[in-house]
């Protein structure tokens, strides 16, 4: 910009006022430099004295990216009056935020700067040269964020973080300081009033099942073998007790934050919902606009190119013009490369080039012997570097006059490079089995331990040929006889937006007619010197620089790619020294040229009469044209020279402006509505609007062509004169066919454009899809406002990729990303595409810099596009994969985002305010009771929902007096009087080995002296509550029986660990407190770990209750045996944390004690001949029965295996079972989950070994939630190979209110598999479907009811009895029902009708206990003992923890597993609410920098499977999701943790 002089001083006050804020925002980075300029010179015009008027430059005198840029900074600021979103920024552990992002790769200077699709000039051009970008090696340094300012979307402060950013803590750039809205205050106070109502974190319950040493693990049920995890390890378990619990509830601050802004909805409400219905959901995402723009105009007319006249000097085909100039002109030079110190050091001749390409042709047909011979028509693949393409052209015309078909492909740098394997299918289609190179390019191709060049992914067997030196043929040889002129010429390669690599056949017919076409159009003459910047293997490049240059004897210059990021002017310089008449740019080359102002001094463009813009279709080129222009008219370019063409690889060259052509239709430029466009109309729009496009021609159709506009969908029908469509060109001089692809060929290469009011073809000539989509102006002007491969339509809307990036380009980018390594690509999720934005970030870009510019962003494309942006992710510098060029290979990043493995250094998801799809809410009709319910479904024939296990009545000799006795304490003494010495118990240890054994008279006599020690030593009364801090073993066992002999309650308690006393002495003090127990009887190991200093520090050791020792008691016999007054009595306590994470004791009676071994012996055909095998915890549920009272009951044996010896020794269980011949076992998911995951590879060991399971009759897992199916099939396969039937495999089910309600039956029928439809489950229904039907899931019965036990399906809201197709709580009776709570912790009021139950339908006498479990019945064909249809009992989830959200029940196991799926390297997931947002916690079993690669593939994956949106995504190391002891998830204690602040995630992502 010329100079601008005014004496300030003399200025008024307000425009020096006016100034001085100019000057100050351009320092703080608030304006480009050419933003600064034009406001400067408006300003001070006025001023200034008069010019002469520059020399009129037509349509020319403006800069497009000045608009773009002022109409994005135009809609920041129309925002910055509103209510802004709060962002809050995600948590990221500080080893995350200490690695800047350039420490992650290794990366050179130059690729992160690059070009590629992008033209738009930032204004901060002075540091974007090629030269002037270089990525830093330093760390990023500490910046004070106390010192910025509230930047424009408020970013919350993050705990964890260490702050990255500017050394001097200067302020960021756009920062608008913001005061929050009242409303929001309001809210987030709301919110800390609630926190305070709150019981704090230090109260709520531990889970009493929980002991494990700290580890990557937290259940020792969950131990992962010959795993190292890379990250911090943690010396306490954070989410149970701990003595510093934060306050302050950061994270649930943030969560109101995320709230308060998606309280705000960006988008207008859908006018109506859905159901959940694949249709509907389809209508959804495609909704009809009403007041959407229509096209208005008539149906074009095809535009026909002038009459091609062939002048009667060219050459008959291009084999004919290199003879000629071989010959005639042979020492003209035909074409000369730049090397690297910009020096032509390598020229080839017209007769060189004719000598070599016929040595190439004599060798390719006459190959020596064992050589793979070729013949004319064969495929052969032309592999050369960009820097060599005198080696190229060469074999281009060897093949050509060989008559054999070449395949240009680029060079694979390593085995796996971005695209290859597509590459290889296309080597593969064509039959390529040869590929020529040149010597110093198959030196650099990676090679094999043997020499050879290795073997590509997915590439043929190929043999590598060097054309470098090759001898000379015969003087009497002759090339083979001209082909047909049909025959194929040339195969360019193509990949579409999948990434997707097809061959384009085009014939020798199509490849002279184009040749002649485009030196018609060109006017290209004999002797012209062109300069090439393009690449020589495909398009616009090999058309004109290979082709159309010998066609024509021209010289080209050829311009290395690599040379181009050196000295960016070198193409320039060039034309300068060769006077050349012709140049092949992009208008990335444009762009470069102009930032390379250093040599712009000696540069004349004035010898160039056609500057050809390749990319000239790019709606974006306008801007590079328009600078390149204004800045080199003054250096002899002329306005006409400037031509724009459009082309593609299936119609070859579609259009091209030509040059020197002057006059009223020569070009055009038109400024669109974008919101038009975006309907597929042409609208036009004022130039200053700040959603118009400027679209500039890509000049006139070529000679001999006719080109017409067809629809984008659907049948081809010619488009109206203002309607969008894409461009079909039929001509000679076109491509013929995707080679070996006869189906696409049909639909691009065989269009029949039909007129619509006729319906019929407009001709019998085909056309060919151009991929182009456009529209055509008045004389016969081509424009192009996108393409099909870059074309995204959202909600119904259209979208081109390069608006975007253009938009998101003027968002001052230079400081925070790297201009040309931007990609923009949609990907469909709930039946609509979504847009994702990917670039590069700079490494000194902080975390607080990224997120403010990603949050302006947001705001521009929103304003600008009237669409949302669903995720933006910023990847460490040199990270995307690349193009040969330098060029974003965008199917492979798109590819890599699908899969998870892009890690992104920053990410920013915005399911919230994109989505608008989602089906319709749940309607609740209040007005239908439970009595019009259950007459709907006696009209409908639907059976009532209830089944009922057999008689618990024994039908053996009366003459056993276990089935008299209602003591189990009495059976005991009965046995030891009736068979002393037979063995009652087997505890082994890790090593294999018998650690203790059992007789009945042994435990008899044991628990007589405990009783007495009781006595004597405890002064305990009659029902005073003794807690029993035990190892699981046989100590356990004799206590218990010693209280029963006395009359006190026992009370079984988990011991601390002594590695872990932070969270598991809590623990036992808690259980000690609450069950109100007056003494504990324990081991002298327990007894000093609890009296231990370590202990003193988490506990107040003094306050214990009396603790006795058990061992080594002196051997006195107990007077009496304590028989209660009745069986009602209270017997034992049972404390245990449910899934739920309550923690509840419950009472158990003498009478439901017996009852519940009864039922076991009776069901599992429990004899005292059988040996039982049991790997369970003994401190509660099923496992505390079966460990310590079922043995005494039934009489038979019970091999003890405590899960922690298991954890040592993994296959100390399954010996167990093979050593004893066990035919009945029981073990927990736990178990299960890690023989499974330890002993995967152990199978043969384990076989040489002895083991054998086929003895196994039933192996029952004991659990209180849904079958695993998935754990369970894997342990059946695992182990099928050591005898394991797969039908020994089955489960229980049992809850707080009866710890046994199913079990799979020794002689029961199979356990019954169903599938169900998902959505129907979600609004309580039951809908059976096949299996492999779309949303189904498979469930497994839960065992058979145990005898005495009846079950109902009752609505836990209505109390109404429910039909069998619908989902309900399951209620029962059973003489084994706890006798109620003793305590629960907490929510006393809410549990209170849990053992008191009534249906308000049917019997309405009948009392029953809630489980507080959801499921169904389903009447089966398997036949019962009794001969009546089998009942089965489908469990499917707790009710406290299923999810509703929009009116429908979600259960979190199902959500869990589509996460499960959805990522490798998620080792394991939970998911719970908090205040209606769906919080998602996975476990990361890999490198933290893989942590962000999560959280888009679980939003996707929960989103498009359960129609859900994840508001937050939290990933943390593995063993954080606490367990209990049967390996389940203890959701709500995880909740608990993650609010409190104490899980040390690795990342937290807040979903917008």
């Amino acid at each position: 910009m010329a100079e601008v002089s005014a004496n300030f001083s003399k200025l008024p006050e307000d425009v020096r006022e006016r100034l001085a804020e100019l000057d100050l925002e351009l320092s703080e980075g608030d304006i480009t430099p050419k933003g600064y300029e034009k406001k400067k010179s408006k300003l001070l015009a006025p001023y200034l004295p008069q010019r002469q008027p520059p020399v009129a430059l037509g349509l020319y005198n403006f800069s497009f990216l000045d608009i773009r840029q002022e109409a994005v900074q135009q809609a920041l600021s129309a925002m910055q009056g509103k209510p802004k979103p709060s962002v809050p920024m995600p948590s990221k552990r500080t080893s995350v935020m200490a690695r800047s992002p350039d420490a992650e790769a290794q990366h050179d200077s130059l690729s992160s700067s690059d070009e590629s699709s992008s033209v738009i000039n930032e204004g901060d051009t002075a540091n974007n040269t090629p030269e002037h970008e270089r990525l830093s090696q330093t760390s990023l340094p500490v910046s004070n964020s106390e010192e910025r300012g509230n930047p424009e979307f408020i970013l919350d402060p993050n705990p964890h973080k260490v702050p990255n950013g500017d050394p001097k803590g200067g302020k960021l750039v756009h920062e608008t300081k913001v005061d929050q809205p009242t409303e929001q205050m309001g809210e987030i106070r709301e919110l800390a009033d609630v926190m305070q109502n709150f019981q704090p974190y230090v109260n709520i319950p531990p889970d009493l099942t929980n002991n494990t040493p700290v580890g990557p693990r937290i259940s020792s049920d969950r131990v992962k073998y010959g795993h190292s995890h890379a990250g911090s390890v943690r010396n306490t378990l954070l989410f149970f007790f701990s003595s510093t619990v934060t306050g302050k509830w950061k994270v649930s601050t943030k969560i109101q934050q995320l709230l308060n802004t998606l309280k705000r909805p960006k988008r207008r409400p859908l006018p109506e919902f859905y159901i959940d219905d694949e249709t509907d959901l389809e209508i959804a995402a495609n909704p009809k606009d009403p007041n959407a723009p229509k096209p208005e105009g008539h149906t074009m007319t095809p535009a026909a190119g002038d009459q091609l006249v062939v002048p009667s000097g060219l050459p008959r085909n291009l084999e004919a013009a290199l003879q000629r100039y071989g010959s005639a002109s042979y020492k003209a030079p035909a074409a000369t490369v730049l090397d690297a110190g910009n020096k032509l050091s390598t020229s080839l001749t017209y007769g060189k080039l004719l000598s070599r390409s016929q040595k190439i042709s004599f060798a390719l047909l006459n190959r020596g012997k064992g050589e793979l011979v070729l013949k004319p028509g064969d495929r052969v693949a032309l592999v050369y570097p960009n820097t060599d393409p005198l080696s190229f052209i060469c074999s281009f015309y060897g093949c050509l006059q060989a008559g054999i078909v070449p395949v240009p492909i680029e060079v694979p740098i390593t085995r796996r490079d971005a695209g290859a394997q597509q590459i290889g299918f296309l080597l593969g289609s064509c039959g390529v089995s040869v590929a020529l190179t040149s010597e110093a390019c198959l030196k650099g191709l990676p090679k094999s331990s043997s020499g050879d060049v290795c073997s590509f992914r997915g590439w043929p067997p190929l043999n590598w040929f060097p054309t470098d030196h090759l001898p000379k043929p015969p003087k009497d040889w002759l090339p083979p006889p001209r082909l047909t002129d049909d025959t194929p010429a040339y195969i360019e390669y193509v990949t579409d937006k999948d990434g997707s690599v097809m061959g384009v056949t085009v014939t020798r017919t199509a490849m002279l007619q184009h040749c002649r076409a485009l030196t018609a159009a060109c006017n290209y003459t004999e002797g012209e010197v062109m300069v090439g910047v393009l690449d020589f293997k495909r398009e616009v490049g090999l058309w004109h620089a290979i082709m159309c240059s010998v066609f024509n004897g021209m010289h080209v210059i050829f311009i290395p790619y690599a040379l181009m990021k050196i000295n960016p002017a070198s193409w320039m310089q060039m034309i300068t020294k060769f006077k050349a008449s012709v140049a092949l740019v992009k208008s990335r080359d444009l762009h470069w040229g102009l930032l390379a102002t250093k040599d712009h001094r000696d540069v004349n463009l004035s010898s160039l009469r056609m500057l050809l813009v390749a990319d000239g279709a790019n709606p974006w080129s306008l801007s590079s044209c328009d600078q390149f222009l204004t800045a080199f008219q003054s250096k002899g370019l002329k306005v006409e020279s400037i031509c724009p063409c459009a082309s593609s690889c299936e119609a070859l060259t579609v259009s091209i402006r030509r040059p020197n052509r002057t006059g009223v239709n020569a070009t055009g430029r038109g400024v669109l509505s974008m919101s038009g466009l975006s309907y597929g109309v042409v609208r036009v729009d004022q130039e200053n609007s700040l959603t118009s496009l400027t679209l500039q021609d890509c000049g006139q159709v070529l000679p001999a062509a006719v080109v017409v506009v067809v629809k984008m969908d659907g049948q081809p029908y010619l488009c109206k004169t203002d309607e969008v469509g894409e461009i079909c060109v039929n001509s000679g001089n076109t491509g013929s066919q995707y080679w070996g692809l006869q189906g696409l060929t049909n639909h691009v290469f065989k269009v029949q454009p039909l007129c619509p009011e006729m319906n019929k073809p407009i001709s019998d000539a085909a056309f060919v899809r151009s991929g182009l989509l456009g529209f055509l102006g008045p004389g016969g002007l081509v424009f192009i406002c996108g393409s099909r491969d870059g074309l995204m339509q959202v909600t119904g809307r259209k979208h081109n990729t390069d608006d975007i990036i253009a938009t998101v380009l003027a968002v001052e980018p230079m400081k925070f990303i790297y201009r040309g390594r931007i990609g923009v690509f949609s990907i469909k999720v709930l039946r609509d595409e979504r847009i994702c934005v990917i670039a590069e970030q700079r490494p000194d870009c902080s975390e607080e810099e990224s997120f403010q510019w990603m949050s302006r962003v947001l705001q521009a494309v929103d304003s600008i596009h009237q669409v949302g942006i669903y995720c933006l992710a910023l990847v460490p510098p040199n990270h995307l994969p690349k193009t040969p060029l330098g060029g974003i290979h965008l199917s492979e990043t798109k590819r890599r985002f699908l899969e998870g493995t892009l890690h992104p250094a920053n990410l920013l998801m915005c399911p919230h305010t994109c989505v608008t799809n989602l089906p319709k809410p749940r309607e609740v009709h209040p007005d239908i009771g439970p009595a019009s319910v259950m007459v709907g479904n006696i009209v409908q024939g639907n059976r009532l929902a209830s089944a009922q296990g057999r008689d618990l009545t024994l039908t053996e000799d009366d003459s056993d007096k276990a089935k008299k006795c209602q003591f189990i304490s009495e059976i005991l003494r009965w046995r030891a009087q009736t068979s002393p010495d037979h063995n009652l118990f087997t505890l082994l240890n890790s090593k294999s080995t018998v650690s203790g054994v059992l007789t009945c008279s042994q435990l008899h006599k044991r628990a007589e002296r405990i009783g007495t020690f009781l006595m004597e030593r405890g002064k305990v009364n009659t029902g005073d509550h003794v807690a029993l801090i035990y190892p699981p073993g046989i100590d356990l066992i004799c206590a218990l029986y010693g209280c029963l002999y006395v009359g006190t309650v026992p009370v079984t308690i988990r011991p601390p660990h002594p590695q872990n006393l932070q969270t598991t002495l809590p623990t036992v003090r808690m259980i000690v407190d609450v069950s109100k127990s007056v003494l504990i009887l324990s081991t002298q190991n327990v007894m000093k770990l609890l009296r231990s200093k370590e202990a003193s520090n988490v506990v107040d050791i003094k306050s214990w209750p009396p603790t006795l020792d058990t061992e080594d008691l002196p051997k006195k016999k107990l007077t009496a045996i304590y028989r209660a007054p009745t069986a009602e009595m209270l017997a034992y306590l049972d404390f245990s944390v449910s899934t739920t994470g309550m923690l509840a004791g419950i009472k158990m009676s003498h009478s439901a004690v017996t009852s519940l071994c009864k039922a076991m012996k009776l069901q599992c055909e429990l004899y005292q001949s059988r040996d039982v095998a049991l790997c369970l915890d003994p401190y509660c549920g099923l496992g505390f029965a079966l460990w310590c009272f079922s043995s005494i009951y039934s009489g038979h044996h019970s091999i003890l295996v405590p899960p922690s010896e298991v954890e040592v020794n993994p296959s100390l269980w399954l010996m167990a079972v093979s050593q004893f011949k066990v035919r009945d076992t029981f073990c927990s998911y736990g178990v299960m989950e890690l023989c499974t995951k330890g002993l995967g590879n152990a199978i043969p060991q384990l076989k040489q070994k002895g083991v054998n399971l086929n003895c196994v009759r039933t192996c029952v897992v004991v659990a209180e939630e849904r079958p695993r199916i998935a754990l369970a099939n894997s342990f059946s396969r695992l182990f099928s190979g050591l005898g394991l039937s797969p039908r020994a495999v089955s489960t229980s089910f049992g809850c707080r209110v009866n710890i046994a309600i199913c079990l799979q039956g020794a002689s029961s029928p199979d356990p019954t598999l169903v599938y169900v439809d998902v959505r129907a489950l979600r609004n309580d229904r039951v809908t059976l479907v096949e299996k492999g039907a779309p949303h189904s899931i498979c469930l497994m019965e839960s065992g058979k009811l145990n005898p005495g036990v009846k079950v109902i399906i009752a609505n836990p809201e209505t109390k109404g009895h429910c039909g069998d197709s619908h989902l309900g709580e399951i209620w029962i009776q059973s003489p084994f029902n706890a006798s109620g709570y003793f305590t629960i912790f907490g929510e006393e009021s809410n549990y209170s009708d849990h053992f008191n139950a009534h249906l308000v339908t049917g019997n309405t006498s009948e009392v029953y206990a809630r489980t507080g479990y959801l499921g169904f019945l389903r009447r089966t064909e398997s036949i019962q003992a009794d001969g009546g249809l089998h009942d089965a009992v489908f469990v499917v989830g707790a009710l406290d923890e299923t999810i509703v959200l929009r009116g429908m029940r979600y259960h979190p196991i199902d959500v869990e597993n589509t996460i499960l799926r959805c990522h490798k390297k998620i080792a394991e997931c939970a998911v719970f609410t908090w205040t209606n947002l769906l919080v998602v916690v996975v476990e990361l079993d890999g490198n933290e920098t893989e942590a962000l690669d999560l959280v888009p593939v679980v939003t996707n994956a929960v989103l498009e499977e359960h129609h859900l949106i994840v508001g937050v995504v939290v990933v943390v190391d593995p063993g954080v999701i606490p367990i209990n002891s049967r390996g389940e998830k203890q959701r709500m204690h995880l909740r608990d943790g993650f609010l409190a602040d104490q899980l040390d995630p690795i990342y937290v992502a807040y979903n917008m």
